[in-house]
Formats: C-alpha cells, structure tokens, sequence
C-alpha cells in the first residue's frame, strides 16, 4: 500500500467519493469557493456520470419548472428534510448554473426541463471542463474501501490498493439502482460499521411483477395500455391518483404511470404481503355513461364485438378485462361497467433493485446535521441518493442531487473554516 503525494503546504486536501452530480456539484463549489483547498474526486468507474449520460439516452429531464408549493411534496415523507437545500438550489438556479455552461435549456409542454440539445454529453463534457480548469483532480478506477486505523481513506485502485489522506470528505456514491454504472451500495456496510444508522436500499420508480396467465403473456406482453388513470392506496390513507401509460412485461407491468405509483405499492406489498392498483380502462368516460353504452342491445354479437363497438375497447385493455374479470361477472353489464372504471390488479412484487430507475432507502437524515455532516464522522459528509430519500422522475430526482450535492460542499467550506478559527492561537 502507499500514499497519495501530500497535499499542497498550507492548503485544506478534500477528497470527493462519488463522480456523479452530486459529488461534481461539491466538488464545484469547493473549487470555486475555497481558494486554499485541493479538491480530488475519486469514482469506481472508468469516466464520470454514468448514471447522469444513461439518464439522458431518451431526453435529459434536468429538473422541473413547476413552483416551490407544488415541487417539495414530490419529496413525500423526506420533504422538510430537503426543502432547505433546494430552497437554496432550485430548479431556477439550477437552469441558471446550466445556462452558465453554455447550455441552453426549455420547459416542454410537461413543466419538465431540458437542455436545447436534449442530451446529457454536451453538458457533462462543459462541466468536466469546468472543473478540471478549476483545479479539480480526478481519479478514475478507484473504489473506496473504507477507512484504515489513522483516518486515511482506503481506496482501490489500478495499481492496487491505496491510501488518501484528506481534511474532509464528500460521500455522494449513489444509491443501489444501476450497479453496472457503480451505484451498487457497497458503502452501506462501510458506513454502518462506523455506527451510521442506514436505512435498507429498496427499488424506487420500478416496475412490478404480475401473475399473467400464459395466453395473456403470449399476446400482450410489450403492448402499452394508454390512456388509463391509476389508483393506488397511500399508506397515510386516501388514494394516489395519477392518468397516463404503462407497458404490460411478460412478467408484469412497468413504465411512468407504475413508476409514480411505485412507492405506495412497494411499500403496501411490505407492510400487508400484497397491494391493490386500480385500472379506469376509460378515464374519460363517467361510469353512468360506461352503463348506458353496455345496456344497448348487442343482438347476436359477442360481448367483447359489443365493448369495441360501443367503448372502443379493443386489443390489450379488452384483454386485462378478460385476465381478471370472471366470466360469470364478464356477462353482467354493471358488474362489467364497474371493473372498466376500476379494474383490480395486484401486483406481488417490485422487480429487483438492479432495474430500478432509482432507489430508496440509504443514510438516514438523523446521522446527518443540518449541513449533511455524519454526527458520528465529524467532516465526512453525504449528499445526492444515497441519502434517504426518494422522488418520482421528471427532474426530481437530479434536482436534488445537485442541491444536496452543493450543500455538502458549502457545508464543507464551512466546517473547514470554522476549525481553523478554533485552531488559531491565542494572542
């Protein structure tokens, strides 16, 4: 083992662990605010943002336009948590940050917001730039390990295994969603050895497995079902109600409208063995109007001829109402009329965490200060998603990223400033 070369004389070292926007954004406001502070960044993979570029394959979704009151509830039940942190760096400043880049950015017609080019590269290309001319120092293919016995980092690297001393560290390695990319939660262990309360790493904004039988399967399996509104239970009570389109999977269902629906129906599968989604097949239909139409007089043709002629169902939703409406119920029109405007689903399980878009789940916000600094590591601090929150997409989930990636780095600043204050002597 050796020792990476000391830091500059008289100047603060901070390591930053985690090369995603999290740790970049710490790493920017370090470099740009602390004129005596070296900056290192250390990342597992061979090249920054991965996860960030896959994000951005199908259109990068930065953040999101719609106002403060209408944005922190996205948060759920970690909301007061991060509102002071994207108070401080909301999707406003965000763009601004961008725009400051060099990259242009426009609300579509959503509320969400993109890059002109709609894409990830040009962007992380710019802010790379950025920060190596800021003096930032990157090392690439190097994995933490933990700490050794003097409080140097142990790190893993191409050559073997390293050490690093630093001043203060920056823990933004991702959650457990994407392993491949390096989000793959090894540092779970690490931290909870050091007596850091981590909550479990769970699926968040994935899909779902669903018992098809095998003609359903066969025939359906990649068809998106649109337009439907979805209803599931909240654990607080009431209901979660949200219009729009999923894919049916050979094992079940996935897409937007399950992924806004995830957290209520991952945690209901927890909490009672199983949960209830609830399907308006024709959303834009009342359910007296649903009635009326299955009421006309079919004469000889069959029911399912009556519901395309008369609803327009056809193709994958006649086929849900076939998988899971009896057939003694299929043939009684206000029982038919009923399941259309709520169709029972249960699905049994999320998919595995490594196909999640994201993650709940991760450092609990009461290990954490107000400046995200572990309490029983004084000057290590955590930011991005392996903190324990969790965000439907739309830009959410990179908006607070980047705010809790650049309160970790002003917090740093601050914990820096302030030992060296109680370190001067007295006159």
């Amino acid at each position: 083992m050796h020792n990476l070369s000391p830091p500059t004389s008289g100047r603060a070292r901070v390591a930053v662990i985690g090369a995603g926007p999290a740790g970049l954004m710490a790493a920017e406001v370090l470099a740009q605010q602390g004129a005596d502070i070296d900056v290192d960044v250390y990342d597992a993979m061979p090249s920054a943002g991965r996860k960030f570029l896959l994000a951005g394959v199908g259109g990068m979704n930065i953040t999101h336009s719609e106002p403060q009151p209408d944005f922190l509830p996205r948060y759920g039940n970690r909301r007061e948590q991060l509102a002071p942190f994207i108070r401080r760096f909301d999707s406003d400043r965000l763009r601004a940050w961008i725009h400051a880049l060099g990259i242009d950015t426009f609300i579509g017609s959503s509320g969400r917001v993109f890059p002109l080019e709609m894409k990830a590269a040009p962007l992380l290309r710019a802010w790379l730039h950025r920060l190596r001319e800021s003096g930032v120092r990157f090392h690439m293919r190097h994995r933490w390990l933990g700490w050794n016995e003097d409080g140097s980092l142990r790190l893993s690297a191409p050559g073997g295994e390293i050490s690093a001393q630093a001043d203060a560290v920056v823990l933004a390695l991702g959650g457990g969603s994407w392993p491949r990319l390096g989000s793959d939660g090894a540092w779970a262990p690490l931290l909870q050895q050091k007596q850091v309360e981590v909550a479990p790493l769970q699926p968040s904004n994935c899909g779902f497995d669903l018992a098809w039988s095998e003609h359903f399967r066969e025939r359906f399996a990649g068809e998106p079902v649109k337009p439907v509104v979805a209803s599931a239970a909240l654990p607080s009570g009431g209901m979660h109600n949200r219009r729009g389109e999923f894919i049916v999977t050979a094992d079940g269902i996935e897409g937007s409208l399950v992924y806004a629906l995830s957290a209520s129906l991952r945690d209901a599968i927890a909490a009672d063995g199983q949960a209830h989604l609830y399907l308006d097949l024709l959303p834009d239909w009342t359910l007296e109007k649903v009635q009326a139409e299955l009421a006309h007089p079919r004469g000889a043709r069959s029911m399912s001829s009556h519901l395309q002629s008369r609803l327009h169902l056809k193709g994958v939703k006649a086929g849900l109402l076939r998988e899971f409406v009896s057939k003694e119920d299929f043939a009684d029109t206000a029982k038919l009329a009923r399941a259309i405007k709520a169709l029972p689903l249960a699905p049994t399980r999320p998919r595995p965490i490594e196909e999640a878009i994201s993650s709940a789940g991760g450092v609990s916000f009461e290990a954490l200060d107000d400046a995200l600094m572990l309490r029983a590591l004084p000057g290590v601090f955590c930011a991005g998603e392996m903190l324990d929150w969790e965000a439907p997409t739309g830009g959410y989930l990179l908006t607070a990223c980047f705010a809790t990636g650049h309160a970790a780095g002003t917090g740093v600043l601050h914990w820096l400033s302030n030992r060296e204050q109680q370190e001067e002597p007295l006159t």
